[in-house]
């Protein structure tokens, strides 16, 4: 009678493979049929294989014992609890659900450290600590979909603009062109190192925005190569950066919220930038400016969706979060007020840009577009506010005491 039970047990005949050539997969993936507790037989006829099963059961917490049948040794090997203690996962943090499925977890365990979402992660792993750990801080709904939007409107520098493409501006126009490239290049880099900066700080649990952030982070790359590429187009060098400027930046880069930063940086700066750029398409002196205005400001539209989203997710989570972003533009528009604003040859350069010509009637027919610009770009604040749940008034308010420097 044991006899024939012994032979109703799971059995794998391992032939004349070794444990050390391979033979360990067959019991391996043999004892993932079974439940822990449970038993699985094993033959085999190479030489020692019965000491090599015997060692690897061992290291992989499994029981044995050898049982000579019928002239053959036997090895039953009896599946361990050892899985439970050896791997270790969200299952073991009470969250199961995000372990065994793939779901995105409310927080991201250090234990968890770089492994795909889902996967399970063997004991004695390191702890990897990430400061942006908790979704409430850092999600947004549709980071996937803008992920591959922007993957997909991903442009080459090189290609999607005809830099040979001839033109001839006017001594002065020209001045204001690398006047303004080199105001755009230093607020790109800005908007470079605000995500690169949380992209760091980011739980790889949360690969989605990982994901998001670094095309945004590339985007910017790009976007300050061009805005070079064509500053130095004529043979020109950088024009002026000023003080006033690069303060109201710093701003930005000292914000360590990532909400905050991204409200600041993305709804409030990149969507003003976005009306600025679409200006430029529009009133561009030349076809290579035109071209990039237009790429560019794409790329930044994406740039406030995402910020939006999040935001939109945060509030529905939070809405008292909502007075901590009132209170953010307040500060630094506190912190920004003995500051000069935006740069006075910025200012003058999106006049003659948009005049195109150095005669008082297009300079007259400049300056009207740059003040429509500005209202334009007040208005696209408060729109935007208002769908972040501010009462129209308040968002007036915020959107007038946006930094003068437009970012």
């Amino acid at each position: 009678m044991m006899q024939k039970e012994i032979y109703l047990l799971p059995i794998i005949d391992i032939e004349n493979l070794g444990l050390d050539a391979g033979a360990h997969l067959l019991v391996k993936y043999g004892l993932r049929a079974i439940p822990p507790g449970g038993e699985l037989r094993v033959v085999g006829s190479s030489p020692g294989w019965e000491t090599q099963l015997s060692a690897w059961c061992r290291a992989q917490g499994h029981g044995v014992s050898m049982l000579q049948q019928d002239g053959r040794l036997v090895a039953t090997v009896i599946r361990g609890a050892a899985d439970a203690g050896r791997w270790h996962g969200a299952a073991h943090a009470g969250h199961s659900d995000a372990a065994l499925t793939g779901a995105v977890a409310d927080q991201a365990l250090s234990c968890w450290g770089l492994a795909a979402r889902g996967a399970t992660v063997e004991a004695g792993a390191p702890d990897i600590h990430f400061r942006l750990d908790r979704k409430d801080e850092i999600w947004a709904d549709t980071a996937a979909v803008l992920y591959a939007q922007a993957v997909a409107a991903q442009w080459n520098p090189a290609t999607a603009i005809d830099w040979n493409e001839p033109f001839d501006l006017p001594v002065v126009v020209e001045d204001a062109v690398v006047q303004l490239m080199t105001y755009l290049i230093e607020n790109e880099v800005a908007a470079l190192v605000v995500p690169a900066r949380f992209l760091g700080q980011l739980h790889p649990h949360f690969r989605e925005i990982q994901a998001l952030l670094a095309i945004q982070v590339a985007d910017e790359a790009r976007h300050i190569e061009v805005f070079t590429r064509r500053l130095r187009l004529k043979g020109r060098e950088p024009a002026l950066s000023t003080a006033g400027g690069q303060a109201s930046l710093k701003t930005l880069l000292d914000e360590s919220d990532f909400s905050v930063a991204g409200f600041l940086l993305s709804v409030l700066g990149e969507g003003t930038f976005v009306s600025l750029l679409n200006f430029l398409q529009a009133h561009a002196p030349d076809p290579v400016t035109r071209q990039i205005a237009r790429l560019t400001a794409r790329d930044e539209a994406r740039h406030v969706a995402f910020g939006m989203s999040h935001l939109l997710w945060r509030l529905q989570q939070e809405p008292q979060f909502r007075m901590r972003l009132a209170n953010a533009v307040q500060s630094r528009n506190d912190a920004l007020a003995d500051t000069a604003g935006l740069n006075e040859e910025v200012f003058d350069a999106l006049i003659l840009i948009a005049a195109g010509e150095f005669t008082p009637q297009a300079i007259a027919a400049g300056y009207v577009r740059v003040q429509q610009l500005i209202a334009d770009m007040a208005e696209g604040r408060r729109v935007r506010l208002e769908r972040l749940g501010f009462e129209k008034e308040a968002a007036l308010h915020l959107a007038a005491l946006h930094t003068r420097n437009f970012m």
